[in-house]
C-alpha cells in the first residue's frame, strides 16, 4: 500500500497518527496541544483535501472530531489505531458565494489577555512548528529597505459576495514604492490565486506581490474568554525573511481583530468591504488608509504607533512623533 508522510522534529508531546484516505495511508505528526482543526490542516498538506471538506472517523470517538476547536489532548488517540478521512479534492474550484467564507463573529480581546496569548510558551512552540512546516514561495524578491504591508482579501480588498470589484486602492504605485505586499487569506491557495488572478493583482504592471499565504499558515490559539480560534502570526514571515522584515517595519490590515492576537502592535482593523455594488462610491476608507501608510512610511519603527487611532494621524503629527 502506498504511503506518504509529513513529519517534523519529534517532541515529547508529539502524536504520530496514521490517516487512511483514497486507498493510501498518511503519517501525520501533531502535538497534544493542537486542535482538530490543526490536524485537518496537516492532512490537507498531504492530500489537498480542504479542512472544510474533511470528515474524520476514529474508533469510539464519534462526533468529537467534528468540532475543529477540540484539543487532541482531550481525545483517546493511539498510534496503533488508524483514522479514516472522507473527503474530495477540489480540483476545479468555482469561486462563488457558497465557497467563500462568511465570518461575522469577530470579537475584541482585552490587552492583558492578548499579551498573555502572545507570550504563552505553547503558542510560541506552535509558531516555531509552523515556521518549520510552512514554506513561503516568493513570487517576487523582497526589497531591501521597504516596509511590509500584509493584506487580507476576504472583505478587505473586495467583497467576494458581490459582482462589483474594489479598485484596490491600497496597492496603488505610491504605496508599492514604500511597501512590499503580501496577501494572506484564511482560504485555500487555489482560491486565493484564482481570485487574485481575476482581479488582475498578480499581473498588474504598477506593483508586484511578494507572496501569497493561505489558511495553512495560520495557527490555533486559546483564549480564556473566547475559547479556541485561528490567527495569523506575522512571526512566520519574520522568521523566513529576518533580513527584510520585522515587527518594526510590518503592518497588517484585516477585518478580523482576532487575527492580530500574536502581534497586536502590528495590526490595523479595517471595515469589511461588503455590498461593494452599493458602497464603492461612498467607501473612501481605503483612500484614507493609503494616506496613512504613506505618512508612516519613513518611521524607523511603526510598531510604536497605536494603529487603532490611525484616522487621527496625519503626516504632520507622525513627524512630531518621530522626533519625540
Amino acid at each position: 500500500m502506498a504511503s506518504s508522510s509529513l513529519t517534523s522534529p519529534v517532541t515529547e508531546e508529539e502524536l504520530t497518527l496514521t490517516v487512511k484516505w483514497s486507498g493510501k495511508e498518511y503519517t501525520v505528526r501533531v502535538c497534544a496541544d493542537d486542535s482538530v482543526g490543526e490536524l485537518k490542516r496537516r492532512i490537507c498538506q498531504l492530500t489537498n483535501v480542504l479542512p472544510k471538506r474533511q470528515k474524520l472517523l476514529y474508533p469510539k470517538i464519534g462526533s468529537k472530531l467534528a468540532d475543529d476547536s477540540t484539543l487532541l489532548s482531550g481525545l483517546p488517540l493511539k498510534s496503533s489505531l488508524k483514522m479514516t478521512m472522507i473527503g474530495t479534492v477540489e480540483d476545479d474550484i468555482i469561486v462563488d458565494q457558497v465557497d467563500a467564507p462568511e465570518i461575522v463573529d469577530d470579537f475584541e480581546i482585552g490587552q492583558d489577555e492578548a499579551v498573555d496569548i502572545k507570550d504563552k510558551e505553547v503558542n510560541k512552540q506552535k509558531l516555531r512548528r509552523r515556521v518549520d512546516q510552512y514554506k513561503i514561495e516568493l513570487r517576487n524578491p523582497c526589497r531591501k529597505g521597504k516596509k511590509l504591508l500584509v493584506l487580507d482579501i476576504d472583505y478587505t480588498l473586495f467583497d467576494h459576495r458581490s459582482t462589483a470589484e474594489n479598485p484596490l486602492e491600497l496597492m496603488r504605485p505610491s504605496v508599492y514604492a514604500e511597501y512590499d505586499i503580501i496577501i494572506w487569506s484564511a482560504t485555500s491557495m487555489k482560491w486565493v490565486e484564482l481570485k487574485m488572478g481575476q482581479l488582475g493583482v498578480l499581473s498588474n504592471p504598477d506593483y508586484k506581490i511578494t507572496a501569497l499565504l493561505d489558511h495553512l499558515a495560520m495557527i490555533t490559539v486559546q483564549s480564556d474568554s473566547r475559547g479556541i480560534f485561528d490567527c495569523k502570526p506575522l512571526g512566520l514571515i519574520w522568521a523566513h525573511f529576518p533580513e527584510f522584515y520585522s515587527s518594526k517595519n510590518t503592518i497588517m490590515f484585516d477585518d478580523l481583530r482576532r487575527n492580530f492576537v500574536m502581534n497586536p502592535q502590528n495590526g490595523l482593523t479595517i471595515k469589511p468591504f461588503r455590498k461593494a455594488h452599493a458602497n464603492r462610491d461612498n467607501d473612501r476608507e481605503l483612500v484614507k488608509l493609503t494616506q496613512y501608510l504613506l505618512a508612516i512610511a519613513d518611521l524607523d519603527d511603526i510598531s510604536i504607533l497605536d494603529h487603532k487611532k490611525w484616522e487621527s494621524y496625519d503626516e504632520a503629527n507622525v513627524k512630531r512623533r518621530r522626533h519625540t
